[in-house]
């Protein structure tokens, strides 16, 4: 059976049209997927997927997209407006970079973050979602779960995690769910490879307060961030970028809780979730 090409349309969005692009100047030198992927050091199904819009194209991919075709800077041009769109892919392409990163720094201003959350815990959330049902709820429960399998390895990745006070007042579940959350968070707090610090609620506003921050660092150094709303989330490869939200970060560790001070206020925050023992009848 003869391959027929996906159609494209191009004007749909910038990601879509940076793919029309890619398309139109490598059939132009006649050149075959495989040919291009030789050319710019990428993967055939890579740029597949950059060409049919399902993925956004790497920061790094449309200066060598530039140089292969002697485009100057179209496709960088391109890149600039199609990374400003949000998509789903983001996410799906942060989930691989996060399985890759040898370094792990998150902030989250409501709830633990999800390398850190027990079950009981992730699932009360992700029943919050309401047009979800309870099979959909127990998938997205056990993938949340597989998310930590690395720290179990031989290697596993270092995480730092920055939580608002916030997280531990607010009550996930029954009382049994979040004392063993927070202790969870406890054991988990100064580890030779996790770190867990507390932004308390006499620190004033910051700049991270809107939304939720994951900055990854990979094996061969090249960062990622990822800032999350409510809805959408935008992930941000360019070093310049990246490093904008790095110094964020970075205030922010400064200024939250030591370690010793972090575990202390997490262990009076159980307190306020000791199971309540039943006398017996």
């Amino acid at each position: 059976m003869k391959f027929t090409a996906r159609a494209l349309t191009p004007y749909v969005s910038a990601r879509h049209y940076f793919g029309s692009e890619q398309r139109r100047h490598r059939e132009a030198a006649r050149l075959s997927l495989v040919q291009l992927a030789a050319v710019v050091n990428s993967s055939k199904s890579t740029l597949a997927r950059i060409e049919t819009a399902e993925l956004l194209a790497p920061y790094d991919l449309p200066p060598r997209l530039d140089a292969a075709f002697g485009t100057g800077e179209h496709f960088y041009g391109l890149y600039q407006l199609a990374k400003r769109e949000a998509h789903p892919d983001q996410y799906r392409r942060f989930m691989d970079l996060e399985e890759r990163a040898e370094t792990i720094e998150t902030y989250e201003p409501q709830v633990v973050p999800g390398l850190f959350q027990t079950e009981a815990y992730a699932r009360v959330l992700l029943r919050c979602q309401e047009d979800s049902t309870e099979e959909q709820v127990e998938e997205l429960v056990a993938a949340r779960m597989s998310r930590q399998e690395r720290q179990k390895s031989g290697s596993p990745p270092f995480r730092w995690t920055i939580i608002d006070e916030a997280v531990l007042r607010r009550q996930v579940g029954d009382r049994n769910c979040m004392h063993e959350q927070l202790a969870s968070l406890l054991a988990q707090g100064n580890t030779p490879d996790s770190k867990v610090q507390v932004m308390p609620f006499r620190a004033g506003p910051h700049s991270l307060m809107g939304g939720a921050l994951n900055m990854l660092t990979l094996p061969n150094g090249s960062p990622a961030a990822y800032e999350e709303g409510i809805e959408i989330g935008h992930l941000h490869e360019d070093p310049d970028t990246v490093r904008k939200w790095r110094r964020q970060y970075e205030v922010l560790r400064a200024n939250a809780l030591s370690l010793t001070e972090s575990a202390e206020l997490i262990r009076k925050a159980m307190e306020d979730y000791k199971p309540c023992d039943t006398p017996p009848s």
